[in-house]
């Protein structure tokens, strides 16, 4: 069961506020909406990419505690989706799997 950042008790994993302290936990009121905050004193605009890029449009900048856009410029690149799905052989043998199959199709179209 998760606990809540400010009073270390805890909470249900669906909570909107605190019931015990009643902070904010999810952004907009939505439980599924992820509502970034600061852990010390250091804005998260410090450590935004929307904020290296120039691009954030949040009205706190560049002092916002909390934020639902966070990106953090530390954190490693996610790997590409097709990377995640692609299975490990076909990345070094796609080629010639694909010529075998192009040969097979073409064997079983001469033998008809």
């Amino acid at each position: 069961m998760p606990a809540c950042p400010r009073c270390d008790r805890p909470i249900s994993s669906s909570a909107v506020r605190c019931p015990h302290c009643n902070l904010e936990l999810a952004a907009h009121g939505h439980a599924g909406m992820v509502l970034h905050r600061a852990t010390d004193s250091t804005p998260l605009c410090a450590t935004c990419a929307y904020e290296a890029d120039n691009s954030c449009t949040f009205p706190k900048r560049p002092t916002a505690m909390t934020c639902t856009l966070y990106e953090n410029v530390q954190a490693p690149p996610e790997p590409a989706r097709e990377e995640i799905y692609r299975i490990p052989w076909q990345r070094k043998y796609s080629f010639q799997i694909a010529l075998l199959i192009i040969i097979v199709l073409s064997l079983l179209a001469v033998s008809l």
